[in-house]
């Protein structure tokens, strides 16, 4: 039977949603043991949630030589021993901020196959999906290696429950720290905003917001649906918002189960970022904007009324 790892990520509530359908892509067409690896010390209290989606073991990950939350090059040292140790086929993990660096830091320790941003891949036969060219082409890439190691876009691949009966590991990994790298501190740019590569629900805003305040308008309404706020390219440059907003080609790839964009033409750079999106709904004043041909639902109207008047809906639905 093949044994797979999954990166898991932890956040303030727990295992991150988007983990989840890394699960769902481990188990492939066949049915390998899936080994999640748990790195902040909260195994114990993460299980119940990985076995709903068929974790049959969980392994609570430690090192001798160091403390393993302070150092990435740690970390990676750890998940080294630990795919040697468990002899696992393929490691995958979310294409996040954290699963980028460490996945690849990870890679390059063993000298291992490393494919980031995949929208699919297949266990058995050893492919990845990836998207090239700004989304126009799907290439499928062999890995001739094993293990291999991948990194998946969140949300891209529905998470499917499968329930079963997890055990819990405690592996402590025989490798020291090379002390090349210290992470002393993590500060976040908005305390308690949804990451946008990893959210459920997304509402960008492009060059028409016109201001950088206001995008409240776009926050009253993304902190009642439980969304990230985004902005496209031509609004950064303006100088209406941060660069860590930025949706597209040339920002963040994106995959929520719903994408609003507001004031935003559709350009080909910002559809490669966020095409993936289960469903998209489009706000414009220009019923000839090109985003109309790219989107699920369109409403051809000002952001400045449309928006307001759905959080207003929003407000009265939750009381």
């Amino acid at each position: 039977m093949p044994k797979v790892g999954v990166l898991i990520e932890t956040g303030e509530d727990g295992v991150k949603e988007a983990n989840f359908g890394v699960i769902t892509a481990a188990h492939g067409g066949g049915d390998p043991d899936i080994y999640a690896f748990v790195l902040d010390g909260s195994a114990n209290g993460c299980k119940e949630a990985l076995q709903s989606y068929g974790v049959s073991k969980v392994v609570a990950l430690g090192v001798e030589g160091g403390d393993l939350s302070s150092s990435p090059d740690l970390q990676a040292a750890a998940l080294v021993a630990a795919i040697g140790h468990f002899s696992l086929t393929a490691l995958l993990g979310l294409s996040s901020a954290v699963g980028r660096d460490l996945l690849a830091r990870t890679a390059a320790a063993m000298d291992a196959p490393l494919v980031q941003d995949c929208i699919g891949v297949d266990l058995t036969a050893q492919t990845v999906t990836k998207s090239h060219f700004s989304g126009k082409t799907v290439a499928t890439i062999k890995l001739a290696a094993t293990p291999f190691i991948c990194g998946l876009r969140a949300n891209v691949i529905e998470a499917q429950s499968a329930p079963c009966e997890a055990e819990l590991i405690e592996y402590t990994a025989a490798v020291q720290d090379p002390g090349k790298l210290v992470v002393r501190e993590v500060k976040q740019s908005q305390s308690g905003a949804v990451d946008l590569t990893e959210a459920n629900i997304i509402i960008t805003g492009g060059r028409p917001i016109a201001s950088g305040e206001n995008y409240k308008i776009l926050r009253d309404c993304a902190e009642l649906l439980g969304a990230a706020v985004g902005a496209s390219r031509a609004a950064v440059d303006a100088g209406f918002a941060p660069h860590s907003m930025q949706v597209g080609q040339t920002g963040k790839t994106v995959s929520p189960k719903l994408y609003i964009g507001c004031g935003l033409s559709g350009s080909v750079q910002h559809f490669a970022g966020m095409k993936t999106s289960k469903v998209i709904v489009a706000v414009n004043t220009d019923k000839d904007a090109p985003i109309f041909g790219k989107c699920d639902y369109g409403i051809i109207g000002d952001l400045f009324e449309v928006v307001p008047a759905l959080t207003e809906v929003l407000k009265e639905q939750q009381g």
